[in-house]
């Protein structure tokens, strides 16, 4: 047996053994698949799994990619590759149910015109060039249409959760109801400073438009099961009934966007001439108990990092109030889909929301203060002239507080006995989806859209994020459990962080040094400008002694410290340099070196054992 092994034709039959195993697997195993990705990126998740597995009625997903087009574009046809791997996955696991067709839109062409009739976008590539194309249409049975009009490369983290999204309002169609309670005028009212009617808040004319509104009354006591999702805005002394109904509707599998507030500056029912300030909080306390978190009483955020600067009126400098916030990027969640891709966020007054110690639920803050941060009392906005007095009294914690928060998982009823006339509630739920945020003035106008008037039609024109946050939050929430749980999953593109580490760290020498430079070259100069001040005008052009001898220092120190430079910038490749000659030794000639060795090694160990 060993004799044929090592012959001629023991090879010929390991060779057509080989060949007959690749023939079996391309036969038998078309839909296996080895997923070695670090966030098993070419892996469904399990909650697009239980999506597909609910299709009742087949879709059509038509994936246009203009390939021939972006030839020269290699980041995009990598990015490309990808969607069309997890849209052959999704068609794989969805049995049957899901068709799809990849198009290539030839500028001018019958598929360019359709993917234009479906709302893509074309994206031109140099003014009057051919156009772009890469994005998804879907349709079910029905007719009804949902479209991707471009995968952005800077949301990559999502795809997984953006085709998701689409399959399953392909599969479910009809508007998601969102049941709106608030305390605040957001559907307009009358103003009664102003003595004249209120227009309806942006933020609810932009959420009208995706979503179907119920309006509830503050005293409801049953949510419609039509509801997917209940809004609350400032609810204020709502009456037991009524807190019982949302505890009920989140035990039974509804979602729920509540915000709260320690100091509703929106909350102007008090402010009539002649009246006292009445108390501008809402919560709910004993529903945030049973859910693990609470909102602290009577404090409000200050964070000298993100105040915004205000003005004080005509003639007065603006200064820094340090409870309107600005809060940017690195102060919101990024691998939460409500929070992600967002630039700005705009909040007044907010609170500060914590979990509970013991709490069986998952805290996950969406938006947080900086490390610059430290709780006021409530009571000091009361006669509060000159904001610039939170900044000066203002002593951080170096601790990061949330404003808004995710809550998820196992949750009991505030009211596990029930409430009297209603005994037969729900005592707890495996798991609820609740987001609370701690500031209801973040939705008003003013913090962050401009409306103006045109022709009849009020067009808005927003300069912070606040209403897409909302609409993010709504959108999410109104998706299944399925749905929810399909959170980003890690980008496809993986930066060489060692060699960033090296140039962001070459690039701080070289930009010390240049700094260094300048500063060395503005002091000479003031030397040869005090060096050229003569009596004689005449003589004012001449170079004395003294001057030369500073010119011939301030050239020889220039050229010390160009060759400095010059030493960093080669220090910076050759660091890059190095590491890229280690890791192709590795590749190249490490790696097959030690499996030569280790081959070596086995056929030593055999031939002793049989010698």
């Amino acid at each position: 047996m060993k004799k044929l092994m090592y012959s001629s034709a023991g090879l010929v039959l390991i060779a057509l053994a080989f060949l007959a195993f690749n023939l079996l697997a391309g036969l038998g195993l078309t839909r296996a698949q080895l997923d070695l990705t670090e966030q098993q990126l070419y892996t469904i998740s399990q909650g697009t799994e239980q999506i597909l597995d609910e299709l009742k009625a087949p879709i059509e997903l038509s994936f246009f990619y203009s390939d021939s087009t972006a030839k020269d574009l290699p980041a995009l046809r990598n990015y490309a590759r990808r969607v069309e791997e997890m849209l052959k996955a999704y068609q794989r696991e969805a049995d049957g149910k899901i068709t799809l067709r990849v198009i290539d839109p030839q500028p001018f062409s019958e598929e360019e015109d359709q993917a234009a009739e479906f709302g893509l976008q074309g994206i031109p590539l140099q003014q009057g060039g051919d156009k772009i194309y890469f994005g998804l249409a879907g349709k079910n049975a029905q007719g009804d249409t949902q479209v991707i009009p471009f995968f952005a490369l800077d949301q990559e983290e999502f795809l997984e959760y953006e085709l998701s999204r689409l399959v399953q309002s392909l599969a479910k169609p009809e508007r998601p109801v969102v049941g709106v309670l608030s305390g605040l005028q957001i559907n307009g009212g009358f103003d009664m400073m102003a003595r004249q009617p209120t227009p309806p808040w942006m933020v609810m004319e932009e959420i009208r438009q995706l979503f179907q509104i119920e309006r509830l009354k503050a005293d409801v006591d049953l949510i419609p099961e039509k509801v997917s999702v209940l809004l609350l805005v400032h609810p204020k002394n709502l009456p037991q009934q009524t807190l019982y109904a949302i505890d009920q509707f989140v035990l039974r599998g509804g979602k729920l966007l509540a915000f709260v507030d320690p100091l509703s500056e929106a909350d102007n029912q008090a402010d009539m001439p002649g009246e006292m300030a009445l108390d501008k909080s809402s919560n709910l306390e004993p529903l945030f108990k049973a859910w693990g978190l609470r909102m602290r009483p009577d404090q409000v955020l200050g964070d000298g990092s993100y105040a915004m600067s205000v003005s004080m009126g005509q003639d007065r400098r603006a200064v820094r109030h340090a409870a309107w916030l600005s809060l940017p990027k690195n102060a919101l969640d990024q691998d939460d889909i409500s929070t992600a891709g967002l630039e700005n966020l705009t909040v007044a007054a907010a609170g500060i929301l914590e979990p509970l110690e013991g709490a069986k639920t998952r805290f996950i803050p969406l938006i947080q203060s900086s490390e610059y941060a430290m709780p006021f009392d409530v009571k000091r906005f009361g006669m509060l002239q000159n904001p610039e007095e939170l900044i000066r009294d203002l002593e951080p914690t170096g601790e990061r507080y949330s404003i808004a928060a995710r809550i998820s998982g196992p949750a009991v009823s505030a009211y596990p006995d029930g409430i009297e006339g209603r005994k037969d509630g729900l005592k707890q739920a495996d798991s609820i989806n609740v987001i609370v945020v701690a500031d209801t003035d973040l939705l008003t106008d003013r913090m962050w859209v401009q409306v103006q008037d045109f022709f009849g039609q009020r067009i808005p024109q927003p300069w912070a994020d606040n209403a897409a946050f909302a609409i993010n939050a709504l959108d999410n929430l109104a998706g299944s459990d399925a749905l929810i749980s399909v959170r980003s999953r890690g980008r496809f593109s993986r930066p060489f962080e060692v060699v960033e580490a090296l140039q962001r760290e070459a690039e701080t020498r070289f930009r010390e040094k240049e700094q260094a430079l300048q500063a060395r070259l503005a002091d000479t100069e003031q030397k040869l400008a005090a060096l050229q001040q003569s009596d004689d005008p005449n003589k004012a052009l001449e170079l004395t002694p003294e001057q030369q001898a500073a010119v011939r220092q301030f050239l020889d120190e220039k050229l010390k410290i160009r060759k400095e430079l010059r030493e960093v910038r080669y220090q910076l490749n050759a660091d890059i340099e190095a590491l890229g000659r280690t890791l192709k030794f590795v590749n190249i000639a490490l790696v097959p070196l030690l499996l030569t060795l280790a081959v070596l090694a086995l056929w030593l160990w055999r031939r002793r054992r049989h010698g």
